[in-house]
């Protein structure tokens, strides 16, 4: 028997469409770039040939639309592993669960899901300006463990070589190691993107070791994190959503990746805050390789 999803677990608007995005099924395309900034939806489907519609909700904006013969959507998820949450669940009920009916549909569809980002570099080989592809995000948020099915998608040992290295609080919550879709990856960042590991934090300031008026509960945090090495992967660069948006698809059947460009490299104590239009260089490289 289908399990039966009940109108307080899956919201759907009184005109059809999903919750919180306010898409409805036929309008979510089977490739799908996320971005962070509503804003840069805009500069992503200025890019296509066509646009089919446009849906705006809070922080999630959503364009579809036709590039070079493809469709693709685009779709802001705000800041954070808990947005994510809400649209990786969101987007793959419009694909894989019937509204009609409230159960899940015979047939599932894949989607392929490229997060185009900024990040913080935390080596010397990622400066301003690098392209990185993510390989394996560490997930400090912990939203991955709040779902069945976490041990089998992650990479244990990992785990438990970067807490041991850490000497990790347990009052933070246990952090999660899970590797993007091997096919996107290869796709997507070929030869000339940095392939790295990301640690998706829950927050800007303390989860990635700055500090401004409050004390951080371990000022050694960042000086571990660019030290770790465990079988030829060291951590490249800070982030907040690779995690939860790789350990999600990996669960649901989906492919993800997340790309970033590095704005400010921590270890070299540079910024720079004028990214928004080089950023844009990645962009048309993951719309010709999706």
């Amino acid at each position: 028997m289908k399990k039966y999803f009940e109108e307080s677990e899956l919201i759907i608007n009184n005109d059809g469409s999903i919750f919180h995005l306010h898409l409805k099924p036929e309008q979510l395309a089977d490739k799908i770039i996320l971005v962070g900034d509503p804003g840069r939806v805009e500069l992503v489907a200025s890019h296509f040939g066509i646009k089919e519609c446009e849906i705006e909700n809070r922080e999630f904006r959503t364009i579809t639309g036709i590039y070079n013969g493809k469709r693709i959507t685009v779709q802001s998820t705000g800041i954070g592993c808990d947005n994510i949450d809400i649209v990786i669940n969101e987007i793959d009920a419009l694909a894989n669960i019937n509204f009609n009916t409230r159960t899940e549909k015979d047939i599932h569809r894949e989607l392929s899901l490229v997060r185009i980002g900024t990040c913080g570099g935390l080596q010397p080989d990622t400066p301003i300006g690098t392209f990185i592809a993510t390989e394996k995000s560490i997930g400090f948020d912990g939203l991955l463990n709040f779902y069945a099915g976490r041990n089998e998608v992650c990479d244990i040992d990992f785990e438990e070589h970067f807490k041991k290295h850490m000497n990790w609080n347990p009052q933070l919550g246990a952090p999660y190691v899970i590797d993007g879709d091997k096919e996107l990856i290869e796709r997507i960042a070929s030869d000339d993107m940095v392939r790295g590991v990301t640690i998706a934090c829950g927050g800007f300031f303390g989860p990635q070791g700055r500090e401004l008026r409050i004390p951080l509960a371990d000022p050694n945090q960042n000086k571990k994190v660019e030290n770790f090495e465990y079988n030829g992967y060291r951590i490249t660069n800070f982030e907040m959503e690779s995690s939860a948006l790789a350990g999600l698809a990996r669960l649901m059947g989906h492919k993800a990746m997340t790309c970033c460009m590095v704005i400010a490299n921590r270890r070299a104590k540079e910024a720079n805050s004028t990214y928004k239009n080089s950023i844009d260089n990645l962009i048309k490289i993951v719309l010709d390789r999706i």
